[in-house]
């Protein structure tokens, strides 16, 4: 089997998505199933660094839906050297440039949505959902319809995606997802990132890390903290991730106005070393998140048995609860306060114990290799009709 795998980017600042792809990719590859990737975008020499499979590249996209006059051309030029294609996300070009070129040929394509259909946006950018809603129903629900299937995370993601656009057929599949462990080296990074950040030595440091957007509950933490913080004068909150829409200002003017502004530290974007630094010191991961369809930083969290303190809306809460891999609240400031409470309530013997118990959760439920081999199975059987052994073409 050999994969394409297509996107409008692959800025990891966008989250989701390229992470997911480039996880898919680099497990698969290692279970004998060869991948490409296919950006409307032309990557930076160090993003495509970062890459364990083949990129193609349109050169530059245009407008807010980052269309590229080239990709239905590449797809009919190229779509027989794959047995199928995997689109990431919606709402952009990608999407619907693969169905029209795709249209009328015997190469299946699947839509990977990564929680983009969610309800919350709608109800918090009514005006986007307005045009969003015409885009559906010129375009996208047709992308849909005619997919070999439409990819979830969880049965949460699917079920809410139903109550907002309907009617694009009923191949879906809840493939789950997985994320790459820690690397060994990681205690190694450590040293470099005090040195960046001397403020975090010697704290109980608290880590928030993805992108700073209110879907993410950033302001919820700033006053569950400021709340918190009352309760030992060692707490840190490290705040990590890309500044989306401008808001860090914001969120920083309101740290201060609280009396935070030494105890919180604001990272920018964080490489990968300096990620993996972050998570080995932290004490415990927060994301009161008000939709997340998976949580890449939060299973990594897992991974490095750090312990995790999330909201309901996001999607594997579940199967961290059923782990006794960290708590579960509800995505208000009553809930990200009681996050926070009950980490500090935790006395040290129950706090190794959630330590445990979250890179146990890791191994058991996110482990890379084993979410490949399912989703290999599952495309397998919408390809051919039976699960076939996952191997090279």
């Amino acid at each position: 089997m050999k994969l394409l795998h297509v996107l409008p980017t692959l800025d990891p600042r966008i989250g989701g998505p390229v992470e997911s792809a480039r996880a898919i990719a680099a497990s698969m590859l290692r279970l004998g199933v060869s991948s490409d990737v296919l950006s409307l975008q032309t990557p930076s020499c160090e993003i495509e660094r970062e890459w364990p499979v083949p990129l193609h590249s349109l050169g530059k996209t245009f407008t807010y839906y980052q269309y590229s006059s080239k990709l239905v051309s590449w797809l009919k030029s190229n779509h027989r050297r794959y047995d199928a294609i995997v689109v990431h996300g919606v709402w952009r070009y990608a999407s619907v440039g693969t169905w029209r070129a795709l249209r009328g040929t015997s190469t299946p394509y699947f839509l990977f949505t990564h929680g983009m259909l969610d309800p919350w946006f709608a109800r918090q950018y009514p005006m986007k959902h307005a045009k969003k809603s015409l885009f559906w129903l010129l375009f996208e629900h047709r992308v849909a319809m005619d997919a070999a299937g439409v990819l979830f995370t969880s049965e949460k993601e699917r079920d809410l995606s139903c109550l907002r656009f309907r009617n694009y057929g009923r191949r879906e599949y809840v493939v789950g997802m997985g994320t790459a462990p820690p690397p060994p080296q990681r205690e190694a990074y450590v040293t470099k990132f005090v040195q960046r950040f001397p403020k975090i030595c010697a704290q109980r440091m608290i880590v928030f890390l993805g992108r700073i957007h209110a879907v993410k509950g950033c302001d919820l933490v700033i006053k569950a903290f400021a709340r918190a913080s009352r309760i030992d004068p060692r707490l840190h909150l490290l705040m990590a991730g890309p500044d989306e829409t401008g808001w860090r200002a914001d969120l920083e003017k309101m740290a201060g106005e609280f009396g935070l502004a030494e105890r919180v530290t604001w990272t920018g974007n964080l490489d990968s070393a300096s990620k993996w630094a972050a998570l080995t010191m932290a004490e415990a991961f927060i994301l009161p998140s008000h939709t997340e369809s998976y949580g890449h930083a939060v299973v990594e969290a897992l991974a490095c048995g750090v312990p995790v303190l999330i909201s309901n809306k996001v999607h594997t809460w579940p199967t961290i609860a059923k782990c006794d891999a960290g708590f579960v609240e509800k995505d208000d400031l009553n809930g990200a306060t009681n996050l926070f409470r009950r980490w500090l309530e935790a006395n040290n013997q129950r706090r190794d114990s959630l330590a445990l118990n979250a890179r146990t959760c890791y191994l058991q439920h996110f482990e890379l290799d084993s979410f490949a081999r399912r989703l290999g199975g599952i495309l397998s059987r919408a390809i051919y009709g039976s699960a076939h052994a996952i191997t090279a073409r």
